[in-house]
């Protein structure tokens, strides 16, 4: 059984092929101004790591903001679900699970078959997303993988940013670097913002002690490390913590086959 899950998110689009239930190919590729056009970009990737083609795929599932542009997806399920659904794969007894993506937050509990059962969410705003610390990287002239490591190097962790909306952060951010205040210094308040927003998020929910997290911000060391410091408990990531949401699609894809067969 071959199956194909598409996510295609504010930021990147992903893509998952399974093969009778394991994993044979993942893509990650920009969104760029077209989500139909990433969709398939996402799935010509994928496909080009393996020997199969577009014909041998027999279910399509797509996830995320664009799933009902996807031209090639059959069916479509949200990335909450999905998300859940990616994450039980991995970790079995996983019931908490924090999805940081570029342009949202969301918070999510869900039973042992990776079965929602709450979810909270922050998509009012860019704070506490992978699109704010992308901005102010670019504003500090950080590479965005090094933030993490580096607001680890900060050198007391007493600077803090009051403003929670990004566009009176930056001010504040340049404020801060024209007094005098280390990078390190800054990224650390800034990674702890984030820390502290998604703290109340999981609040919400219920923050039980099998505790993942996905999406692109998790690759962050210094927002997962404050994460973990908050809640008192240890994460579980997975190898590429960003295809979760298009696993999740795919496995949802193979249960459709199979239902149907």
């Amino acid at each position: 059984m071959v199956v194909c899950g598409i996510d295609v998110g504010a930021r990147t689009a992903k893509a998952v092929l399974l093969v009778d239930g394991a994993i044979a190919a993942h893509s990650i590729v920009r969104t760029g101004p077209e989500s139909a056009a990433a969709a398939v970009a996402a799935l010509d990737t994928a496909l080009a790591a393996t020997a199969l083609r577009r014909e041998d795929i027999e279910l399509t599932v797509a996830t995320g903001y664009g799933r009902v542009v996807v031209p090639f997806a059959q069916r479509n399920v949200t990335e909450i679900a999905c998300h859940a659904r990616g994450n039980q794969y991995f970790f079995p007894g996983v019931r908490t699970i924090l999805d940081m993506g570029g342009q949202d937050c969301k918070a999510i509990r869900c039973d042992e078959t990776g079965k929602v059962t709450n979810f909270l969410m922050n998509d009012k705003c860019a704070a506490g997303t992978g699109r704010a610390l992308e901005v102010m990287a670019s504003l500090l002239q950080v590479r965005l993988e090094d933030l993490g490591r580096l607001s680890l190097e900060a050198s007391n962790g007493l600077v803090k940013i009051s403003n929670t909306c990004v566009v009176f952060a930056k001010s504040e951010v340049l404020a801060l670097a024209r007094q005098g205040v280390s990078t390190p210094d800054i990224l650390a308040a800034l990674c702890d913002g984030v820390a502290e927003r998604v703290k109340g998020l999981l609040r919400g929910v219920g923050v039980e002690e099998d505790f993942a997290i996905s999406g692109g911000i998790s690759k962050n060391i210094g927002v997962v490390r404050r994460v973990e410091q908050k809640l008192g408990t240890i994460s579980r990531i997975c190898f590429e913590p960003q295809v979760v949401g298009a696993l999740g699609a795919a496995l949802f894809a193979r249960d459709f086959l199979g239902r149907n067969a």
